[in-house]
C-alpha cells in the first residue's frame, strides 16, 4: 500500500534528465514535502508526440458516493476493473518519489526507499474525472523487505522499464506480475515485543 510519499529536489532533478517535455502547470509546484492523497503532483506520462513527459496532476480517484478518495489499485485484479481498466491500458503514469511511508499495525511510521539510487518509480495510471485528471499508485504484494509492515507495497519499476510502462502496451501484463525491488526501511522507534507478532 501506499498513502504518502515524499517529493524532493534530488527526485526532481533526477526526472528532468528522463523527460522530453515539462508541463508549465508544474511552475511554482513546492517540492521538498510529503504529498498526501489529493495533493496535485509531478507524475510522469506519455506525451501526444509519443515521448514522455512530466505533468502536475491529483492524486486519487473520486469515489461514485462522494465519500474521500481511490488511491490505490491492485496489480493483480486493476485490468478486470471497469473502473481502472481504460487508465491501465491507455493513462499509464510513473510516479516518482524520495521515498514512501508504510505504518506498522502499532503505528510506527516506516520510510522505505532503494538502496541503490535516490528516486523510487512507483507504477500507476492517471484518467479524466469529474474532478480532472487523477492518478492511482498499483500496489503487489508485498516483498521481504516490506512484508513484516504491511502485506502490499507499490509495484516499482526500474528506470530502464519507465518508457516500456508508459509507451509499450505489449509489456504491460508482465511489469504488472513483476516482484519490487528490495528496499531499505528506517523507522524512528520500533515497539520490542517477546512475542513473534507474524
Amino acid at each position: 500500500m501506499c498513502s504518502r510519499y515524499y517529493f524532493d529536489d534530488d527526485t526532481m532533478n533526477d526526472i528532468l534528465s528522463i523527460v522530453e517535455k515539462t508541463d508549465a502547470s508544474l511552475r511554482g509546484m513546492k517540492v521538498n514535502r510529503d504529498i498526501y492523497p489529493t495533493d496535485d503532483a509531478a507524475v510522469i506520462i506519455r506525451n501526444s508526440a509519443g515521448g514522455i513527459k512530466l505533468s502536475r496532476i491529483k492524486w486519487g480517484y473520486p469515489r461514485m458516493n462522494g465519500s474521500g478518495v481511490i488511491i490505490n489499485a491492485r496489480a493483480e485484479s486493476a485490468l478486470d476493473k471497469k473502473m481502472f481498466e481504460g487508465g491501465i491500458r491507455r493513462h499509464r503514469a510513473v510516479v516518482p518519489a524520495g521515498c514512501f511511508y508504510e505504518w506498522s499495525r502499532n503505528k510506527e511510521k516506516n520510510t522505505f526507499r532503494r538502496k541503490d539510487r535516490d528516486t523510487v518509480y512507483m507504477a500507476g495510471f492517471y484518467d479524466l474525472t469529474d474532478s480532472g485528471e487523477c492518478f492511482i499508485i498499483i500496489t503487489t504484494q508485498a516483498n521481504a523487505s516490506m512484508i513484516k509492515i504491511h502485506d502490499r507495497m507499490p509495484l516499482i519499476l526500474e528506470k530502464g522499464q519507465i518508457k516500456d510502462w508508459l509507451l509499450d502496451d505489449t509489456a504491460v501484463d508482465d511489469l504488472l506480475r513483476q516482484t519490487p525491488v528490495l528496499l531499505d526501511r528506517e523507522t524512528e522507534y520500533e515497539q520490542q515485543t517477546l512475542f513473534d507478532m507474524t
